[in-house]
C-alpha cells in the first residue's frame, strides 16, 4: 500500500533514531579520523611515569620485558607512578583486594593505557584493578563456578556441553587477570577469596583431553582456552595443535586469548610462538580444517599501533580472527563505545563475534549491566555495519544452558530483575536464570531478594511465566 508524503515525512530517520542512542549517521571522514586519534592510547608514551623514564622504545616493545615487569602488587604502582598516584587509590586497591576472586596482574602495557589523573572512573583501569569502594553485594543467585562447567567436564580440564564442540582448558594462567573472569574458580593465583582448582599445562592432563577427542566422532569443533593461550609456549602450541589436526574428524581448532589486546608485541616480538599458530594454521588450510584465533577487545582505546601491527601480521598470514567481548559497566556499556570497537575491529579485520552480557562473578555486580540494557545496546547498532560484522549479543546461561541470544528469553521480569531462558539443544527441559545487578532494583525488591522464602517466591513465578508463554 503507498503511503503519504506526510506520512513518510513523519517517519523518523535512520540518522534521528542513531543520534537518539549518541552515533552519528553522517560523520565526515575527517570527524572520522578525528575520532580515531582521539582513541590513541592514552599519552602513548610510556616514559611518563617515574618509574619507566628511561624505557626505550625497542625494550617496551620486547614481550619478555614486559612479562618480567608485569605489576602483581599495589606497591609496585606506588613505585612506578610517584606523584601520579591519587591520594587513597592504593589503599582502595589493596581493600578491593582483599575482596577480589581474582589476583592482581598487568602487563605494563595496560598500564600505560589508563588516565591515572582519573583513574576511578577509566574503563580500562575498571577491569583490571579492583577498588573496594566501586564494589556492591553480590546477587544470591551467584556461585563460583556460574556456568557450571565443571559438571559439563568428562575429564580435567574439558568442558563437552555441546554435542559437536568442546572446551579445552589447556592453562590457567593469564598475562592478566581481569575482574570479571568467568573462570575465577581456577585462573591466576590463590586469593584470600578463593583456593584455586588448577588446570595446569601438562602433557599428563592433555592426553587424558585429546583421547576423549578422539574417542568421540561428534566432536568436531575444539576450543583451546584456559587461562589464556598466550601463556603457552610455542612448543606447547604446536603440539596442542598436531594432536588436533590428527583426529580426523576434528574440522575446527579456536585458539582463545587476550594477549592481542593486553600483550600485543608478543605476536610481532615472540618469533617462534606465532610460526607455531601460523605453522599451524597453514597445516589446517591443506587438510580443510580451520584453525583461527579468538581474541578479547571491550574497548576501542585498547586498539594502538602495536595492535595494528600484530593484527596485521596474522592477517597477512592468513589466521581468520574473531573477537568477543563482555559488556561492562562503565567500561562499553554505551551503543557509541560499542560502535566505536566495532568499527575498529573491522578495520583490523577482526571479526565481531559475540558480546556477552557479565556473568556472576564475585566481587563485580557493579560491573553488570541489566538485561533490557543489552537489549537496547544491541538494538541501537545493529545496522552500523555490515551484518558479517555485527557482534551476536548473549547471555551464557548460568547453570549450564550456554549461549543464548539475549532477546530470546522465555520470560523476563524486570521488576525483580529475571530473566528465564531454555536451551532445548542443549538441555531440554531446564529452565536457567539470569539476574538483573541488584542495584538497579528497587529497594523493596533488593530486600527481597536477600529473603531465602521471598526469593524462591520470585523465582517461581518467572518460571510459572516462562511456562504460560511456552504453552
Amino acid at each position: 500500500m503507498e503511503r503519504s508524503a506526510v506520512e513518510l515525512a513523519s517517519e523518523p530517520k535512520v540518522g534521528d533514531a542513531l543520534n537518539e542512542y549518541g552515533l552519528s549517521s553522517s560523520a565526515t571522514p575527517a570527524a572520522q579520523q578525528a575520532e580515531r586519534a582521539a582513541e590513541e592510547p592514552w599519552g602513548r608514551d610510556w616514559r611518563r611515569f617515574p618509574g619507566w623514564s628511561r624505557v626505550g622504545e625497542a625494550e617496551f616493545a620486547d614481550p619478555n620485558w614486559q612479562e618480567r615487569n608485569a605489576i602483581i602488587r599495589p606497591e609496585q604502582l606506588r613505585q612506578l607512578l610517584g606523584p601520579m598516584t591519587q591520594s587513597g587509590l592504593l589503599a582502595d586497591l589493596e581493600a578491593g583486594l582483599k575482596r577480589a576472586p581474582m589476583a592482581l596482574r598487568v602487563t605494563p602495557y595496560v598500564v600505560s593505557l589508563i588516565d591515572w589523573i582519573d583513574a576511578p572512573a577509566d574503563p580500562l583501569r575498571r577491569q583490571f584493578l579492583p577498588l573496594a569502594s566501586e564494589m556492591t553485594p553480590s546477587h544470591p543467585l551467584l556461585k563460583l563456578d556460574s556456568l557450571s562447567e565443571n559438571e559439563d567436564s568428562p575429564v580435567p580440564g574439558l568442558v563437552h556441553r555441546y554435542p559437536d564442540r568442546a572446551l579445552f582448558l589447556a592453562t590457567d594462567r593469564c598475562p592478566v587477570y581481569c575482574r570479571f573472569c568467568t573462570r575465577s574458580y581456577s585462573v591466576g593465583d590463590f586469593t584470600e577469596q578463593v583456593a584455586k582448582q588448577r588446570n595446569a599445562p601438562t602433557r599428563t592432563r592433555w592426553q587424558a583431553i585429546f583421547d576423549h577427542v578422539r574417542a568421540n566422532p561428534d566432536i568436531v569443533d575444539v576450543l583451546v582456552s584456559g587461562g589464556d593461550c598466550f601463556r603457552l609456549k610455542a612448543s606447547q602450541i604446536a603440539d596442542i595443535g598436531d594432536q588436533l589436526l590428527g583426529i580426523p574428524h576434528v574440522r575446527r581448532i579456536r585458539f582463545a586469548s587476550k594477549g592481542l589486546a593486553i600483550l600485543p608485541m608478543k605476536i610481532t616480538g615472540d618469533a617462534p610462538w606465532t610460526e607455531a599458530l601460523c605453522r599451524l594454521a597453514d597445516r589446517g588450510r591443506r587438510q580443510q580444517v580451520e584453525v583461527c584465533f579468538h581474541t578479547h577487545f571491550n574497548h576501542p582505546r585498547e586498539i594502538t599501533r602495536f595492535t595494528e601491527e600484530a593484527a596485521g601480521l596474522l592477517f597477512e598470514r592468513g589466521i581468520p580472527m574473531r573477537n568477543q567481548s563482555v559488556l561492562l559497566r562503565g567500561v562499553n556499556d554505551s551503543p557509541e563505545v560499542m560502535a566505536r570497537l566495532i568499527k575498529r575491529l573491522s578495520d583490523l579485520h577482526i571479526h565481531p563475534y559475540y558480546v556477552y552480557a557479565c556473568d556472576l562473578v564475585e566481587g563485580t555486580e557493579d560491573m553488570r549491566v541489566p538485561l533490557y540494557r543489552v537489549c537496547q545496546i544491541e538494538k541501537a547498532i545493529r545496522g552500523i555495519t555490515a551484518g558479517y560484522n555485527t557482534p551476536s549479543f548473549v547471555v551464557d546461561a548460568p547453570g549450564g544452558g550456554g549461549k543464548r541470544v539475549v532477546h530470546s528469553y522465555d520470560a523476563y521480569d524486570r521488576k525483580v530483575g529475571l530473566a528465564v531462558f531454555t536451551a532445548p539443544a542443549v538441555k531440554p527441559g531446564v529452565f536457567f536464570l539470569y539476574p538483573d545487578p541488584l542495584q538497579d532494583l528497587a529497594r523493596e525488591v533488593q530486600t527481597a531478594w536477600s529473603d531465602p522464602q521471598a526469593a524462591h517466591a520470585m523465582i517461581e513465578q518467572v518460571i510459572r511465566t516462562a511456562r504460560d508463554l511456552a504453552t
